[in-house]
């Protein structure tokens, strides 16, 4: 791919990102791919394969991301039912847990309001950018 004739990416690109994000090595992704190891290494410093690669791989974190969001709930649920389970180890580890995160989530809650205050600060018209 030449930068500067349209980013889009071969299906030959396509199935190495594909292939780089389910294969251990950078060889054992070329040889899915069905590629050469050195066509594999110049795609990789090529900006828009780049781009592509992390847009993937972005994605990837992001389900799972929300993946260990939905499980949330059954594991606050699991710290408090050991708070009273009858193990003093236990009940002081889910204890710690339980205060540390909720610790956690009102810090991370005031940086983001800071944050908001000071993009509203330096957006044009005080709103937020979109």
């Amino acid at each position: 791919m030449t930068p500067g004739h349209g980013d889009k990416l071969t299906r030959k690109q396509e199935a190495a990102i594909a292939a780089l994000l389910s294969q251990p090595t950078m060889g054992k992704a070329a040889m899915k791919a069905k590629v050469s190891a050195r066509t594999m290494t110049n795609w990789l410093a090529d900006p828009a394969f780049q781009a592509a690669y992390r847009a993937q791989r972005k994605r990837i974190v992001e389900h799972a991301v929300g993946r260990i969001q939905r499980a949330t709930e059954k594991a606050v649920s699991t710290l408090r039912r050991n708070l009273t389970c009858g193990n003093p180890a236990a009940e002081n580890k889910a204890a710690e847990l339980l205060l540390t995160h909720a610790l956690r989530g009102l810090e991370t809650t005031e940086i983001l309001e800071r944050l908001e205050a000071l993009e509203a600060r330096n957006l044009p018209g005080g709103g937020r950018a979109t």
